[in-house]
């Protein structure tokens, strides 16, 4: 059985789903207990499901189905997440993300947290080793009222994008805004460091490899013109695009030293908040929405949580509304307690770390969408993009990114 010391509650607690099966109750009524949800007379009875699943880049997940003896407030259906995955090394590197998750998922117990998460019922990490687990309710998608789960990056078949992302919005801004009113006490759990939330590094792309990279873009759009709109393939913005990575690829520090450099547009955040990391229901005529998966959780430059919900939007969506999320953004951060902010520099920062996400990881997708569909395809809704959640996903973010920089004044963002 494998297990490890918890940092923050102090007990020994099993770091995969097979040694959780085996510390059963006995484990999770003493886990409960030191997570104050369980009061010292209830206990967990049994363990009537545990069952692993597949998902998501990091770890290992499972549900979980208990029953309780002198707990009857507690949710019966849980989800398990793990850091680790012992058997595959390649996604066992991204332990060391449930640090933070774990430490934001014990802060959500405060009374008064002011946004929706699932509820925790016990949080641990052991740094050393990187092994960590989250147990919280498990969210019922598709019942008592809640929405049906929307896959990453298929927004066309979610009804009233607008509103879902409002909803979005909604919960991105109150969180920050609170955090920045001192109502969030996050204290040094996150300090600030926003080059390290990320779901892994790279050495930085040199000018002349960001251009063939460039190169591939214009390929991909003369073998696959279905896949992106005109504009983003034509000659035109492809050798801007040219002369644009070049100055971005000397300037990475100079914009990550801008994104940090005001802390009124620096706060707790979802780092990636889509809506398959999202949950929606109505409360009268108002849509609401709660938030999970909160990897790489912190402090960070409020226009990286805007990227990490609306990277996956509808392409159209940045086209009609962007600047009107934006603005409904502010508003609720402003009404949590946050200050005022400027919608230009929230766009302008917006700018800066789309250029340093888009030429660290977006530009490699032409080369990848290239050997992924040696004939052409019609557009993005045949089955080998739309049916792959990764290259559905890959085409639309380098999409979004695209986009966003054509219709955009880069001037700033290129230090001119």
């Amino acid at each position: 059985m494998r297990t490890c010391p918890g940092d923050h509650l102090g007990l020994e607690f099993p770091a995969d789903a097979a040694s959780l099966g085996q510390a059963g109750p006995r484990f999770l009524t003493a886990a409960f207990r030191r997570s104050g949800v369980l009061p010292d007379e209830g206990t967990v009875v049994s363990v009537d499901e545990l069952r692993e699943f597949g998902g998501g880049s990091t770890g290992r997940k499972a549900v979980l189905s208990l029953t309780y003896g002198g707990a009857d407030t507690l949710p019966r259906e849980l989800f398990v997440k793990f850091s680790r995955d012992f058997d595959d090394p390649a996604r066992d590197l991204g332990r060391t993300q449930m640090a933070h998750e774990v430490r934001f998922a014990l802060l959500t117990r405060a009374p008064g947290f002011p946004i929706d998460v699932p509820r925790c019922l016990y949080a641990d990490y052991h740094g050393e080793s990187g092994s960590g687990i989250l147990i919280t309710e498990r969210i019922a998608f598709g019942r008592n009222g809640i929405e049906p789960q929307y896959e990453k990056c298929a927004d066309y078949a979610m009804p009233d994008q607008l509103g879902h992302y409002r909803a979005l919005f909604s919960a991105l801004g109150r969180l920050a805004g609170a955090h920045s009113a001192g109502a969030v006490a996050a204290g040094s759990d996150f300090a600030v460091d926003i080059r390290s939330l990320s779901v892994g590094e790279r050495a930085p792309y040199t000018a002349d490899q960001l251009r063939r990279r460039v190169d591939r873009l214009a390929q991909l759009a003369e073998r696959q013109p279905g896949l992106l709109p005109a504009d983003l393939g034509s000659p035109e913005f492809v050798s801007r695009l040219r002369r644009d990575v070049a100055v971005i690829a000397d300037r990475v520090d100079a914009l990550w030293d801008s994104l940090g450099a005001d802390p009124e547009y620096v706060a707790l955040c979802h780092w990636n908040a889509n809506v398959d990391n999202a949950w929606f229901w109505r409360d009268g005529d108002l849509l609401r929405c709660g938030l999970m998966d909160w990897g790489c959780v912190g402090q960070m430059n409020l226009a990286m949580a805007i990227w990490g919900a609306m990277c996956s939007a509808e392409t159209a969506l940045w086209e009609t509304h962007f600047t009107v999320l934006l603005q409904h953004f502010a508003d609720e951060y402003a009404g949590a307690g946050g200050p005022s902010l400027d919608i230009a520099v929230l766009r302008d920062h917006v700018l800066a770390y789309v250029a340093i996400m888009g030429t660290a990881w977006l530009l490699d997708v032409p080369g990848y969408l290239l050997n992924l569909l040696p004939e052409p395809v019609a557009d993005r809704f045949d089955p080998r993009i739309a049916g792959s959640e990764q290259a559905r996903s890959r085409l639309l973010m380098m999409t979004n990114f695209l986009h966003l920089w054509r219709t955009s004044d880069t001037t700033a963002v290129l230090g001119g």
